[in-house]
């Protein structure tokens, strides 16, 4: 496959994952998407607090997660999750969206709905539940 239909193959699926991501988080009750800061790419909010970020290229999205699942979810899959810059401190987990390997769009709708849950007001949070088992 030749550098150019590579790379157009890429932004095709970046821009799929990004649709995906998009669908996810808009079904949620209350959330909007607005850039963050001077930034240009997606990001999620719900009553103008942030849930997931998308990155500019599209390769890659941010998430709250749960006291001790950024740890976990590092450790388990490396090349897929990873600790971002900023706000990794904060036990947010960052997601690859680019690899050849597509997300378990499942797993990503669980792990963006409890970013929700952990930012929403407790009223909109309880709208969207706990987690299936």
């Amino acid at each position: 496959m030749s550098p150019a239909a590579r790379s157009t193959r890429s932004t095709r699926s970046t821009r799929s994952a990004l649709a995906r991501v998009r669908t996810i988080c808009l079904a949620l009750p209350e959330a909007e998407e607005r850039p963050f800061g001077g930034h240009t790419a997606p990001a999620f909010r719900v009553r103008d607090k942030l849930f997931v970020m998308t990155s500019e290229d599209g390769s890659s999205m941010t998430m709250k997660a749960p006291a001790g699942a950024q740890q976990v979810l590092v450790a388990s899959e490396p090349d897929r999750f990873f600790v971002p810059k900023y706000v990794g401190p904060k036990g947010w987990v960052g997601v690859r969206l680019d690899l050849r390997a597509a997300p378990d769009w499942d797993e990503m709708a669980e792990m963006i709905a409890e970013s929700y849950c952990l930012t929403a007001p407790k009223r909109l949070a309880a709208l969207v539940g706990p987690p299936a088992e």
